[in-house]
């Protein structure tokens, strides 16, 4: 009798816990500053990170003041519904230097900044990775579901964003990314919207990893893609793997686009499972005489599949935010409360 009773005991406090966790979510912190001069909650990120409650009952806005923050963080899968909001892109950054072959690190774990928590925004935030010219080195690893990165810089050289998750899906916009070899890479579902992208060397721009059966990969809207004056031959992608869907749309391209446009990886065998097209290139190096033939040029049918809500949807519409979570976008720039200045 008194195991049963303590057992009853014990399940009543289980419940009034669990009800205390999911029924009073004042409880808990939901914004948090970062400051190098120390005028914030914390100094470091990865500090800020690890003081949100995982699984949160409201989304957490993390304020990051201008500064370079020399740190490599990790925001887990647990930590959903988080966003980081920059005071200003040029001068708020988090940048290290691990690379692939630096001890026991490989590409993937060469990363600066790794996000695994489902809807997450970045805005105006510089992500780098300061190794220089040594091989993959990651400025940025986000295999997060839902992910928007708005008016952010990522800097690199080979590698500089890998795109993880083979059913993440992520939304890069008005963007600046560079690099020198497959800089955009990974099998997740990507778009890059109004984003300048500037290539560093002769090279691919991407390097699409596209899991089987999927209708998108990597898709391209409205881009400006810069090379600089050393670059002579570049191509706008490879497959990393043989199912690689990489499409720009309207993107205007310099005069060193290779007249082919795509590279097969040395595999003929891939020009048959691949689906690499364009939609009104423009710019120098936009046009479609000379491109690959295994290669397509959209037309205009065509292109009107290539809108967010059809490159965004989900098998589980009903689902919280499924359909509009890209939509959620601020048009105007964040304006700071007073008391995070």
């Amino acid at each position: 009798m008194r195991t049963i009773k303590f057992l009853l005991f014990s399940c009543i406090v289980m419940a009034g816990t669990a009800a205390a966790q999911t029924g009073n979510p004042q409880q808990y912190k939901y914004i948090f500053t970062v400051a190098r001069d120390g005028t914030g909650d914390y100094k470091y990120i990865q500090d800020a990170i690890d003081a949100m409650r995982v699984f949160p009952l409201a989304p957490i806005t993390l304020y990051i003041k201008n500064g370079v923050y020399n740190e490599k963080i990790e925001l887990p899968a647990n930590n959903t519904d988080v966003t980081f909001i920059g005071e200003s892109v040029e001068k708020t950054i988090i940048t290290f230097n691990d690379y692939s072959g630096r001890g026991k690190l490989n590409t993937f774990t060469s990363y600066t900044v790794k996000i695994s928590g489902n809807r997450f925004v970045a805005e105006n935030i510089t992500f780098a990775n300061s190794a220089g010219p040594v091989g993959q080195a990651l400025a940025l690893y986000v295999d997060a579901d839902k992910a928007v990165f708005k008016n952010c810089r990522f800097l690199g050289h080979q590698d500089t964003i890998y795109t993880g998750g083979e059913m993440a899906r992520q939304y890069f916009i008005d963007c600046y990314i560079e690099g020198t070899t497959d800089y955009i890479f990974g099998p997740a579902t990507a778009v890059f919207q109004n984003c300048t992208i500037r290539s560093k060397s002769n090279s691919f721009i991407t390097a699409a990893s596209t899991t089987a059966g999927k209708k998108y990969g990597y898709v391209f809207l409205d881009c400006k893609i810069i090379a600089d004056s050393n670059v002579t031959k570049l191509y706008l992608g490879r497959p990393w793997r043989a199912h690689a869907k990489t499409v720009f749309v309207r993107c205007e391209l310099p005069s060193v686009i290779a007249p082919e446009g795509w590279n097969n990886w040395g595999n003929t065998e891939n020009e048959k499972t691949t689906f690499y097209a364009e939609y009104k290139s423009s710019g120098d190096g936009g046009s479609a005489k000379g491109r690959a033939a295994w290669s397509k040029q959209l037309n205009d049918k065509e292109v009107k599949e290539y809108t967010l809500e059809n490159i965004f949807a989900s098998g589980t519409p009903s689902m919280l935010q499924e359909t509009d979570w890209f939509t959620r976008i601020r048009t105007k720039p964040f304006e700071w409360p007073s008391d995070k200045k």
